[in-house]
C-alpha cells in the first residue's frame, strides 16, 4: 500500500481517535485479540488496516470512514470490495465501497445497542479478477453516545418494617438497568429519594439502592404506610434519570394493651336454661385489628365457683359474649357478680404501658321463669318376669316441680308405648300392666322394653318433662330342649364311625338353655345294653353302639334336660339306622352294601360264570363263519358279478396325478389286472423305485428330524426340496400334479380318443373286456361286430 496514503489514513484514524500504527500516534492496548501477537521484527505495512471507530447515531450520511488501497497495480488498476455484515449479510446496506478509489461509507444510523462491531473482509482484485492482495479484516467499532434513559425493574417497590426498628434496620431495594455501555459513564447510576414525609425516616444508599431506617419514632397507630418517591440518573448522577415509587408497610407490635370500654356492665339471664349468650363486653385495642396484638382473650377471675358461665371472643368485633353454660336456678341464687379481665392473645411488649380498664365488673341478675318437671331418676330401670299377668305393678315414676314459690299440679301421661302394654295413673305416676306382652314382640331388644313417660305441670304457659321407663323382662324357663336331628345312621360295628352326633336347641334364654344333658329313657332300661351316650359339649353328644346288632332302624327314648332354674326336661323319640358301613365308616347302599356283606364268591358260582362265557363263545363262532363265507367271491375281473346292482364308487375326477408312475397323486395299482397285482407287488417296508434309479442308490434316505428353531424353517424347507428331487419313489418333479407325463411300459397300450383316429382300421377295443362290466359294455359299443 502506498506510504502517502498510509500516512493520511493515519490523519483521518487520528481525528476519529484511534491509532493506525504511525509514530507519534497511540496505539490501542489490542488491535485484534483473536490475532497472536507479532514477534519482533518488521512487519509489512502494506494492506493491514487498524480498527475504525464511529460513534452510533450520526447524522451526516454518506460518511466517509476509511480508503483502502493496494500498492501492486497502478491507479486504476485495482477493483475493490467488502463483504459480512452490514454489507451483504444483514443488517444489509450499512456500509458500501468506491470499487475504483477503495474508500469506505457510512450509509446508515448506528445503534451500540443493537451492534457494538462490525468485522468485514476487504478484497483487492486486478481487472482480470485475479487476486492482488490476500483478504484482511476490516473491523469497525461503535462508539457509545448516552442516548438510553436508565429504567426501574419495577414501576413500584414493596417493603416491610417492623414499627419501632432501630435506625439502619434494612427496608427494601431499589434496581434499575441502563442500555448504554456499562465501561462508560453513560451507564454509571446513582439513587436518590425525591420525596417523603416529613421528618425524614428513610434513606437510600446512592450506588446500591438499598433503602433504610434513620431514626427511631415508626409508630404503625401513627403513621401505617409511607410513600417514597425514587429517582435514578446516568453520568452519575447528571445524565438522563427515570422515577419509580417505593411503599413502605410497618408491621405491628403489640405496644398497646386492651382495656373495657367502661368500668362496670348489667345482663340479666333466665333460669333453667343453658348454651345461651347473654350480654357482650366491649374493649379497645389501638393495635392492627385481625392479628393476635388485636385480640382479645377474658377471663372470669371472680364470682363463678361453680363454672356456670363462659367468655368468648367475637373474632370481627373484639368484643366479649357472655354465655350461661350450666342452667341457672333462680330460688338458688337471684344475682351473680364477675370480676372480666381482658389481655390479648400475643405478649405485651415489656416497655408498653398497660391499660388502666384491663378488668370490669359483671353483674348478671337471674329472672324466675316456669321450669319443667324434674324426674327423679331419669332413666328409671326396672325389671319383670315374662309372661306377667294383667294388673302388675311396675314402677312409680313420679317427678317434681323446681318452681317451689309457684303452687303448681302435674299430672303424667304416655308417650311412647309401642305394645300398649303399660297403664300409667294420671295423677300419681304409678305404672302397671294391662296385658301379657309376647315374648317375640320386635319392639324387645335384648331383652328390655322401652317406653316414655311425660310430667306435665298446669302453669302458664305449660312445660313437660320426658322420662324414659326401662323395663327388663326376666327370662323365664318355659320351654324344654329339642333334640336335632331326631334321626340319624350309625355303623352295624361298634368299632366303625365315629357315632351319631346328637344335638339340641332350647326357645329360652341363657341361662336356662345349654348345658344340655342326654339320658337314655330310665322308662327302658334294656337300651343302655346295646346303646351308649357321651357329652361332648354343652349342647352336643354323641351316641355308640356297645354290641353288633341287626342292621335296620331301630327307634329309641331320650330324655333331654336343659340347666334352667328350675330345670326343664322333655323324653323324645330318636330314629336310628343301623347300616353297614365301608372302611371310612359310612353306610354302603344297595349292591354295594351285598357285596361287602359277602365273603367271597364260591367255587361253584365261578363254574356257572366259567360255563355261561364258553357257551356264548360256542353259539357266536358259527354265526361268524356263515357270515365269512358267505361273502361274494371275486374271480375274474376286477368288478365280477357286478351288473345292474353295482354301486358306484366316490371318484376325484379333478385330480390327474402324473401319470402310471405317479404313486403319491394317484394310486395306478387300482387300475392293473388282478393277475399282475401279485406280480408288481413289492415289500411294504420298501416304496417302488423308478427305473432309472442307480443300483447304488436303492435304499431310501434316512428320515429328516424337524427343525428346533423357527430360523432354521427355511434350511429346513430348501433341504426338502432338495431330498423331493431326488427322492427315488417318485416322477422326477417336486409338484405333485404334472399333467404331461404317464409313465412308459404301460400293458394297457395307448387308450386313444374314440374320434381321434385317422386311419382306415377301427381301433381294437377288445381288451376293455377284461375291465369289468361298465368297460365290457364301451367294448360291445365300439368294438367289431
Amino acid at each position: 500500500m502506498d506510504t502517502t496514503l498510509f500516512l493520511a489514513l493515519g490523519l483521518l484514524a487520528q481525528n476519529l481517535g484511534l491509532s493506525l500504527g504511525v509514530p507519534g500516534l497511540k496505539r490501542p492496548s489490542t488491535l485484534f485479540p483473536w490475532r497472536r501477537a507479532p514477534a519482533l521484527g518488521r512487519v509489512r505495512r502494506a494492506w493491514v488496516i487498524p480498527p475504525i471507530s464511529v460513534s452510533e447515531n450520526h447524522k451526516r450520511l454518506p460518511y466517509p470512514l476509511v480508503q483502502i488501497k493496494s500498492d501492486k497495480q497502478q491507479l486504476g488498476g485495482v477493483i475493490y470490495s467488502i463483504q459480512g455484515p452490514g454489507v451483504d449479510e444483514e443488517p444489509r446496506g450499512v456500509f458500501s465501497i468506491d470499487k475504483f478509489t477503495g474508500k469506505v461509507f457510512l450509509n446508515a444510523t448506528l445503534d451500540r445497542e443493537k451492534t457494538d462491531r462490525f468485522r468485514l473482509r476487504a478484497f483487492a482484485l486486478d481487472l482480470g479478477g485475479s487476486t492482488l492482495e490476500e483478504p484482511t479484516d476490516l473491523e469497525i467499532v461503535v462508539v457509545d453516545q448516552n442516548d438510553n434513559r436508565p429504567v426501574f425493574r419495577q414501576e413500584v417497590f414493596t417493603g416491610q418494617v417492623v414499627e419501632g426498628a432501630a435506625p439502619g434496620t434494612f427496608v427494601t431495594k431499589a434496581e434499575a438497568t441502563d442500555a448504554d455501555d456499562p465501561e462508560t459513564d453513560n451507564a454509571a447510576l446513582r439513587y436518590s429519594i425525591l420525596e417523603q414525609s416529613s421528618p425524614q425516616l428513610f434513606s437510600i444508599d446512592e450506588h446500591t439502592g438499598e433503602i433504610r431506617t434513620v431514626q427511631v419514632g415508626l409508630d404503625r397507630e401513627v403513621v401505617a404506610v409511607y410513600n417514597l418517591t425514587l429517582q435514578v440518573a446516568d453520568m452519575s448522577g447528571d445524565g438522563l434519570t427515570a422515577t419509580a415509587s417505593a411503599i413502605i408497610t410497618l408491621k405491628d407490635v403489640n405496644d398497646n394493651a386492651p382495656g373495657f370500654s367502661r368500668d362496670e356492665f348489667f345482663v340479666e339471664a333466665p333460669e333453667a336454661m343453658s348454651d345461651i349468650d347473654v350480654g357482650r363486653l366491649e374493649v379497645e385495642d389501638k393495635d392492627l385489628p385481625g392479628s393476635p396484638n388485636w385480640a382479645a382473650r377474658f377471663t372470669i377471675l371472680e364470682g363463678d365457683p361453680d363454672g356456670q358461665f363462659a367468655i368468648r371472643t367475637d373474632p370481627k368485633t373484639n368484643e366479649g359474649v357472655l354465655s350461661v353454660v350450666k342452667p341457672l336456678d333462680y330460688e338458688s341464687c337471684e344475682q351473680y357478680d364477675l370480676t372480666v379481665l381482658v389481655q390479648n392473645e400475643a405478649p405485651l411488649l415489656a416497655a408498653a404501658p398497660r391499660a388502666q380498664r384491663d378488668q370490669a365488673r359483671v353483674s348478671i341478675q337471674v329472672q324466675d321463669v316456669n321450669e319443667a318437671p324434674v324426674f327423679q331418676e331419669n332413666p328409671l330401670r326396672t325389671s319383670l318376669a315374662e309372661g306377667a299377668a294383667p294388673g302388675t305393678p311396675v314402677a312409680t315414676f313420679s317427678a317434681r316441680d323446681p318452681d317451689t314459690q309457684q303452687l303448681q299440679r302435674l299430672s303424667y301421661s304416655k308417650d311412647y308405648d309401642p305394645e300398649d302394654w303399660l297403664q300409667v295413673d294420671g295423677a300419681t305416676g304409678w305404672v302397671q300392666t294391662q296385658r301379657v306382652l309376647s315374648p317375640a314382640s320386635p319392639f324387645l331388644k335384648d331383652g328390655w322394653y322401652r317406653a316414655i313417660i311425660l310430667a306435665h305441670d298446669n302453669a302458664s304457659p305449660p312445660r313437660t318433662a320426658t322420662g324414659t321407663l326401662s323395663i327388663e323382662i326376666l327370662e323365664v324357663n318355659d320351654h324344654a330342649p329339642e333334640l336335632s336331628p331326631p334321626s340319624g345312621s350309625l355303623c352295624s360295628e361298634p368299632n366303625q364311625g365315629s357315632g351319631l352326633l346328637l344335638g339340641a336347641t332350647d326357645e329360652d334364654l341363657p341361662p336356662h338353655g345349654a348345658p344340655f344333658h342326654f339320658l337314655l329313657s330310665p322308662r327302658f332300661p334294656e337300651l343302655a345294653w346295646n346303646w351308649s351316650l357321651s357329652q361332648i359339649n354343652m349342647s352336643h353328644a354323641r351316641l355308640r353302639l356297645r354290641h353288633q346288632v341287626q342292621e335296620g332302624l331301630h327307634r329309641l327314648s331320650l330324655l333331654l334336660r336343659d340347666s334352667g332354674q328350675p330345670p326343664q326336661q322333655h323324653e323324645q323319640p330318636l330314629n336310628v339306622t343301623v347300616c353297614h358301613c365301608g372302611q371310612d365308616g359310612t353306610c354302603l347302599q344297595g349292591a354295594a352294601a351285598l357285596r361287602a356283606r359277602s365273603t367271597g364268591i364260591s367255587l361253584g358260582a365261578l363254574a356257572i360264570v366259567l360255563a355261561s362265557v364258553i357257551l356264548l363263545l360256542l353259539l357266536t363262532l358259527p354265526a361268524a363263519l356263515l357270515t365269512r363265507f358267505r361273502q361274494p367271491s371275486w374271480d375274474k375281473g376286477l368288478l365280477q358279478g357286478l351288473q345292474d346292482d353295482l354301486r358306484d364308487n366316490i371318484l376325484n375326477y379333478d385330480e390327474q396325478g402324473g401319470g402310471e408312475e405317479d404313486q403319491d397323486a394317484y394310486d395306478i395299482s387300482q387300475l392293473r389286472h388282478p393277475s399282475r397285482l401279485a406280480a408288481l407287488s413289492t415289500p411294504l417296508e420298501r416304496p417302488p423305485l423308478r427305473r432309472d434309479t442307480p443300483f447304488s442308490q436303492m435304499c431310501p434316505p434316512p428320515p429328516r428330524v424337524l427343525p428346533s428353531s423357527p430360523t432354521d424353517m427355511a434350511d429346513f424347507i430348501n433341504d426338502g426340496l432338495e431330498a423331493a428331487d431326488g427322492d427315488l419313489s417318485v416322477p422326477p418333479y417336486d409338484t405333485a400334479l404334472i399333467y404331461d407325463y404317464e409313465g412308459d411300459g404301460s400293458m394297457a397300450g395307448t387308450l386313444s380318443s374314440i374320434l381321434s383316429s385317422l386311419g382306415d382300421e377301427d381301433q381294437d377295443y377288445s381288451c376293455l373286456q377284461d375291465w369289468g362290466p361298465r368297460f365290457a359294455r364301451l367294448a360291445d359299443l365300439y368294438g367289431p361286430l
